[in-house]
């Protein structure tokens, strides 16, 4: 039987978490997709609350989910994203040149999925490893020839990391930081992993971003953090690590870079105290942000089902783009079900025909949604919206209109 973990103290600083701000209710996991044959079935679900513990500024779930219950078989391939996969290119290009790799530089990826990122290290002979737990993902990677290693990243793996491969250069984690409730044992394994000179690259979706847009829907039960750069400071000196440079991105809504090291080798930036003197300015070490998101969150709910209904009410049929997680944590908590969406369609043939957790929407191919010529369609990963509208022109001329969702409902 599935089971989560209730957390009463700080996963970063151990001390008493106040009650929750934002609470969810009770939801499947977002990337628990149904097939078919199950429609009938009940799935598990789990509460999803999040409070912000005022010692640390850590901003986390109340209730976490054992990573096997949700990362041994994954659906996400980041492959399937055309900006994602230029900012990967960009990415790998940047911190070549930056951090002079060559031929005798070790480059160790966590979290590395369908080796989107790896592979462009490993076609110019820089020796790599990727470190990915779900099964599928890993067998994907390794038939494309990125090293791939079939496990969790943490203490455990060390030993085998540092047997097989060795020390790394460079260490990259995109998007897995967040995933992580160990996350002081997990940092003391990066640095485990770290030769004495070598550059930490963590990448994360910015909390800040998360409040100022409403983006309500990057809640679910993988991501068990909500990082603002003044917690992850707290976090990284911890565990003997040092932050030295961060940059901001517009990568899945607004993200930050993170560089950090165990030498003092590179100078610290003036970028650092920037961030962290915004995050203040902006109420980020503050309880009473939270509760106005809070209430931010309930308004925007309200402004989309009324959209919706009025809509449905006029006789309009109504379709989504997409089968995101943020998604199906957007569509439970508002109970956007068949009764307003008719189904949604998705890039990844690794969701086509299954159904959503939860909502249970069934998941078309791309064709399905010209061929069907729905009145509206509510993108659900809103971060793509410019790359997916650039890609329906089809539906578009057909008299489709698309909504999105975050941070206000709006008709394009």
């Amino acid at each position: 039987m599935a089971m989560s973990n209730i957390k009463r103290t700080c996963l970063g600083c151990g001390n008493q978490l106040p009650e929750s701000f934002l609470n969810l209710g009770k939801m499947p996991l977002a990337n628990a997709y149904v097939s078919p044959e199950k429609a009938g079935s009940p799935e598990p679900t789990f509460p999803l609350a999040v409070a912000y513990c005022p010692v640390c500024h850590l901003v986390q779930l109340t209730e976490t989910v054992p990573p096997e219950e949700m990362f041994t078989q994954y659906l996400y391939f980041s492959s399937f994203s055309d900006c994602f996969l230029t900012h990967a290119r960009e990415m790998a290009d940047e911190f070549i040149k930056r951090f002079q790799l060559n031929a005798h530089s070790q480059v160790l990826e966590i979290g590395s999925n369908d080796g989107y990122l790896l592979k462009h290290f490993h076609r110019r002979g820089i020796r790599s490893l990727g470190i990915e737990p779900a099964k599928n993902i890993a067998a994907q990677a390794q038939r494309q020839g990125i090293p791939t290693l079939n496990r969790f990243f943490n203490a455990g793996a060390v030993e085998e990391i540092l047997r097989i491969f060795g020390k790394a250069d460079l260490i990259i984690g995109n998007n897995v930081l967040a995933h992580i409730p160990g996350i002081n044992e997990f940092l003391q394994a990066v640095n485990a992993c770290l030769r004495p000179w070598g550059v930490v690259v963590f990448e994360f979706p910015h909390l800040k971003a998360m409040l100022d847009k409403i983006e309500f829907d990057t809640i679910y039960h993988e991501h068990v953090f909500y990082l603002s750069l003044s917690a992850l400071k707290v976090l990284v000196e911890r565990a003997g690590l040092q932050l030295f440079d961060v940059t901001r991105h517009r990568v899945h809504g607004g993200t930050l870079r993170v560089f950090l090291q165990k030498m003092q080798k590179q100078p610290i930036t003036s970028n650092v105290e920037t961030i962290i003197a915004d995050e203040v300015a902006a109420g980020l070490t503050d309880p009473e942000r939270y509760t106005s998101f809070s209430r931010d969150v309930a308004s925007l709910k309200q402004q989309l089902l009324s959209l919706l209904h009025d809509l449905k009410a006029a006789g309009k049929r109504i379709a989504a783009y997409g089968a995101p997680a943020k998604g199906n944590t957007l569509l439970n908590y508002c109970g956007i079900g068949s009764d307003l969406l008719e189904f949604t369609v998705d890039r990844s043939p690794h969701k086509q025909g299954l159904l959503t957790p939860g909502m249970r929407l069934p998941i078309r191919d791309l064709s399905y949604l010209v061929k069907t010529a729905p009145d509206y369609t509510l993108i659900l990963p809103w971060n793509l919206a410019a790359e997916i509208i650039a890609q329906q022109t089809d539906y578009i001329h057909k008299g489709g209109s698309f909504i999105i969702p975050v941070p206000k409902p709006t008709i394009i």
